[in-house]
């Protein structure tokens, strides 16, 4: 577990993905600064190639810089979009084994929760500095409660599709795209045994079918112990329609497992986007008429 934040310690913000600029990120240093915390600006800040923020080995050699800065406590994401998954195999993670920090972000950071969370290291799957004029108080006071260490539970209302029972395990997990893109790679969680979380964002309904259908057939969901489904947010379809929402296929999909399930969790491509541990234990409990996840 990366050590809790104190006030006057240093949040770094870079950009592993889609190119922003400063002016976008001030309400992320405003909100950061307001909780007593410093911040500095990674050199990815501004940089622009194409669609991303700078070639690869600049968002890799700066994410690198942060990483091994002793006075870098944190590391928020500015933006997500695409890109992460085209450094990490660049990024040396020694030193942070040694003095490990919270990695922030949520959507393409999926990439380096998986590989940390692989590694044994707890990651914040939380909203990310280009999030923060959207995002409810609460989501922005869920992240304040993971950087200082500060209990962490929900209870949301009851979803008609949801699985009753109680389950105890790590949760993992993020994107669906990325999950599934990632799969078989050095960054795949084995999710034997630990509570998935999923969410997503302006797919075509088949393809949630589809990568869903991939890991029950891939045995990836043979030995989770639970599911939370999170935002599935502005979805597509084709001209003839697929015939059933995002959360009709993923329930579809589970039917047969005998696992809690839960829907609609506040977390994802959403303002309410409520921040998750993921690589740490929690206890799912999904009854008629409430969900509690409580974080140890």
């Amino acid at each position: 577990m990366p050590q809790h934040l104190q006030k006057g310690d240093t949040v770094a913000i870079v950009a592993t993905a889609r190119k922003i600029d400063v002016s976008t990120l001030q309400p992320g240093i405003k909100l950061l600064e307001s909780w007593g915390l410093k911040v500095i600006l990674g050199k990815t800040i501004g940089l622009q190639q194409n669609q991303l923020a700078g070639a690869d080995w600049q968002r890799a050699t700066d994410f690198q810089e942060m990483l091994d800065n002793p006075s870098v406590k944190a590391i928020w994401a500015a933006k997500g979009g695409y890109g992460t998954v085209k450094i990490v195999d660049r990024i040396d993670f020694s030193r942070f084994k040694k003095n490990p920090k919270w990695i922030v972000g949520f959507s393409d950071v999926t990439v380096l929760h998986s590989h940390l969370n692989k590694l044994g290291f707890e990651t914040a799957h939380a909203m990310m500095a280009i999030s923060t004029p959207s995002a409810t108080a609460a989501a922005k006071e869920s992240l304040r409660k993971v950087f200082f260490g500060e209990k962490l539970h929900y209870t949301i209302p009851h979803h008609s599709f949801n699985k009753l029972g109680q389950a105890k395990g790590t949760l993992v997990g993020g994107n669906l795209s990325v999950l599934y893109s990632i799969q078989g790679s050095v960054s795949e969680v084995d999710l034997s045994g630990k509570i998935l979380f999923l969410e997503d964002l302006d797919e075509y309904l088949y393809h949630i079918d589809r990568m869903m259908t991939n890991l029950k057939r891939n045995g990836s969901l043979k030995n989770v112990k639970g599911i939370i489904i999170g935002g599935m947010t502005s979805m597509n379809d084709n001209d003839i329609p697929w015939g059933k929402d995002a959360l009709e296929i993923i329930q579809e999909v589970v039917k047969d497992l005998d696992i809690p399930v839960a829907y609609q969790f506040p977390a994802g491509h959403i303002k309410d986007n409520r921040a998750l541990i993921l690589g740490r234990n929690i206890t799912l409990e999904v009854t008629d008429k409430e969900t509690k996840v409580v974080f140890d």
